[in-house]
């Protein structure tokens, strides 16, 4: 991906989203949200949607006494002090437990991801009832972007090796680059930069999550400004922001 041109960026929130159930049609809340807070999309434009909604729209969504923990459930509840049926849920969604303690667990999805109990969440949803993460967050925002006609995020809130404090980052992307590579690029002072690759789908993504906020009920936000060469096809997965195990020197 060759190098974005930032202008001003601006970021908006998606106002008079009506709470999302299972089966709705999510695209057009998102395209009504839009319209309603006095927004038209143009070219270049993205949305920001939370794993949230999207999450809920597609049905991903467990109420805990509907579970049945098992024997190795029950084990690990009594490791870190959880409710058992709450474990078989984050056991189900993780393809490896990365480190236990006594009150999380890290887990690497089965998309891929390393992150606090897989993914699983108990905010702005029921009680007694968790959602869990998009099957294919990338399709997830495909298909939102096919009918909005723009690019989509689809954003979750995670925390950061080394650092205290929660951010958004992206799990699910279509028509927007997951890395700005700057390597060869020459900065001011004649030198050639050899490893500046940024994360611009989790920059874009951060953002948007401090438009939104986590409790004010604007689950997406509406993203002009940033401007890159957009390529023929849009083949962008999230992949390309997952670290490969070999390249990874604290596993």
């Amino acid at each position: 991906m060759r190098e974005a041109r930032v202008s001003t960026l601006q970021i908006i929130p998606i106002q008079h989203v009506p709470e999302i159930t299972p089966g709705i049609n999510l695209s057009e809340c998102l395209r009504s949200g839009i319209k309603a807070s006095g927004l038209e999309i143009e070219k270049g434009d993205i949305v920001a949607a939370t794993q949230k909604i999207i999450s809920k729209a597609e049905g991903r969504v467990v109420r805990l006494t509907d579970v049945s923990p098992s024997a190795f459930a029950l084990l690990i509840a009594e490791q870190v002090d959880k409710d058992p049926r709450l474990i078989e849920v984050i056991l189900r969604e993780t393809r490896r437990i990365v480190r236990m303690r006594s009150d999380v667990m890290i887990c690497e999805t089965h998309h891929g991801f390393i992150c606090a109990n897989a993914g699983i969440d108990s905010s702005n949803v029921d009680n007694g009832s968790v959602t869990l993460l998009p099957k294919d967050p990338d399709r997830s925002a495909r298909e939102l972007a096919q009918y909005l006609g723009c690019g989509v995020i689809v954003t979750d809130t995670f925390g950061r090796v080394w650092r205290d404090g929660l951010l958004d980052a992206a799990i699910g992307i279509s028509g927007v680059p997951p890395l700005v590579d700057l390597r060869g690029k020459v900065d001011r002072y004649g030198n050639s930069l050899q490893v500046t690759v940024l994360a611009s789908a989790d920059a874009l993504a951060a953002a948007a999550g401090l438009a939104m906020g986590k409790t004010e009920e604007t689950p997406a936000a509406f993203i002009r400004g940033f401007h890159w060469e957009q390529p023929k096809t849009d083949d962008h997965t999230i992949k390309a922001l997952l670290r490969a195990p070999e390249r990874d020197l604290f596993l």
